[in-house]
């Protein structure tokens, strides 16, 4: 049984007492009964949209972790030093120690900020991108 119907239920049981609707204690039974029909609403409403949003984050897990090779765990067979061809520079934080990935449309950009995504530590460009003066 859901909210709604147990509340449905009970306003029921509270129509079949025949309370006078204008003495207190009637007063308080319809204004109990209306709080309970708002309160049960309102889940009802609120489990759709979990609902909603649990489908969705669903169908984002299936996207993020769709290739169960490309994790970087032991026995995946990506070859990260293959992302150098793509434009995709490696780099190990000074900070964290932490292996990070930069896109090298970074390197275009002399006023972004470079910040490592996992300690959030500001890394030297100069560090991360090696170009050589002919490749500018």
């Amino acid at each position: 049984m859901t909210v709604t119907e147990k509340v449905s239920y009970i306003k029921g049981l509270a129509d079949g007492l025949d309370l006078d609707k204008n003495s207190k204690e009637g007063k308080l039974f319809a204004a109990i009964i209306d709080a309970l029909e708002d309160i049960a609403l309102t889940v009802s409403d609120n489990s759709e949209h979990i609902d909603a949003v649990d489908e969705d984050l669903a169908a984002l897990e299936d996207w993020v972790y769709e290739d169960d090779d490309c994790d970087g765990c032991d026995g995946c067979d990506y070859d990260y030093d293959d992302d150098e061809d793509e434009g995709v520079y490696s780099f190990e934080c000074p900070h964290c120690h932490e292996t990070v990935f930069f896109d090298e449309s970074l390197c275009d950009d002399d006023d972004a900020d470079l910040v490592c995504p996992a300690c959030g530590a500001k890394l030297d460009r100069n560090s991360i991108f090696e170009i050589d003066d002919d490749e500018e």
